[in-house]
């Protein structure tokens, strides 16, 4: 059985915010387009497809920072049928806590892994204010 991964990045072109099933690499470019500049949404598409995931990609307009589009593409997998099944959500670029907050619930719902960075999890990490230990 395949896992399936919801991801979460930058493009080039394509519909913002909406769950969309890639099978290959070829769909994946002519969906999508190249990847812009210092953004890891495509890289990490490339990497699941290659290692034979299922793959839903959801386009948002800045990683990390379009808070609306994380929100946006959280409700339409959240709607019945639109996510069989997942096993994790990548979230590359993002440390921001409301968009991890967010996808938390989406996360338990489908008992599903969170997958980041170890940058964009030190960033969100330090934005927690924990008090000293």
């Amino acid at each position: 059985m395949r896992s399936t991964i919801a991801l979460f990045g930058e493009a080039e072109k394509g519909d913002l915010a909406a769950p969309v099933s890639i099978q290959s690499l070829d769909q994946l470019s002519e969906t999508f387009g190249h990847a812009p500049k210092e953004t890891r949404g495509i890289f990490f598409a490339v990497q699941f497809l290659l290692y034979q995931h299922e793959l839903i990609y959801i386009r948002v307009q800045e990683e990390g920072f379009s808070t609306k589009s994380y929100l946006k593409g959280f409700k339409q997998l959240s709607q019945k049928g639109n996510a069989p099944d997942l096993t994790a959500i990548c979230l590359p670029g993002v440390g921001d806590t409301r968009i991890f907050d967010a996808c938390q619930t989406l996360c338990n719902n489908h008992r599903a892994l969170l997958i980041t960075t170890e940058q964009d999890f030190y960033d969100y990490l330090t934005s927690l204010h924990l008090p000293p230990v």
